[in-house]
């Protein structure tokens, strides 16, 4: 049985209530790492809680975060970053990855539609959001900034376009 629309509120769906969630989530990522876990994981469940389709949220947000996981512990694992106590991926970023996963099909919906938008953003923003978690102490490069920018560009305009793919096709797969 399907509940109620009031239960699901669609205000959480629009671009505005998703990008202050977001943001709120990357702050407390980022800037509380291991100390503000509890809250990120409190925000992705209010998350989970509000949206309107539990089984397809859940299978959108595993499947993108499993991507961004695997190519952070990649750049890890080959010494691009640097987290702190050695881990591969910290529990924080992987929130993270979670919270970034929601954005695609609502904040940042309208890269989806423009391809070489998608990529430029991939190779620029992405890297500057890297370089401002290292400028907040979140992660360490293992290589100058120059370079450690250059294969974050490169990396990431190619995952960045595949990430709106992969939603893409699960929301057609839904349908």
């Amino acid at each position: 049985m399907t509940e109620p629309s009031f239960y699901r509120p669609a205000f959480t769906q629009t671009v505005w209530f998703n990008a202050i969630w977001f943001q709120s989530v990357w702050f407390c990522a980022v800037l509380g790492r291991d100390n503000l876990l509890p809250v990120t994981v409190a925000l992705l469940a209010v998350h989970l809680l509000l949206c309107r389709s539990l089984d397809k949220e859940l299978l959108q947000l595993s499947t993108i975060a499993f991507v961004g996981i695997a190519t952070d512990a990649t750049l890890s694992a080959t010494g691009v970053y640097q987290f702190d106590g050695n881990v591969l991926v910290p529990l924080w970023l992987c929130a993270l990855w979670l919270g970034f996963a929601t954005t695609l099909n609502r904040s940042l919906s309208f890269f989806g539609r423009h391809p070489a938008l998608t990529i430029a953003v991939g190779a620029v923003g992405l890297p500057l959001n890297y370089w401002a978690g290292e400028r907040l102490g979140a992660v360490s490069f293992g290589y100058d900034l120059i370079p450690t920018l250059f294969i974050l560009a490169a990396v990431w305009s190619i995952i960045f376009p595949l990430m709106f793919k992969i939603t893409a096709a699960l929301d057609a797969q839904e349908q």
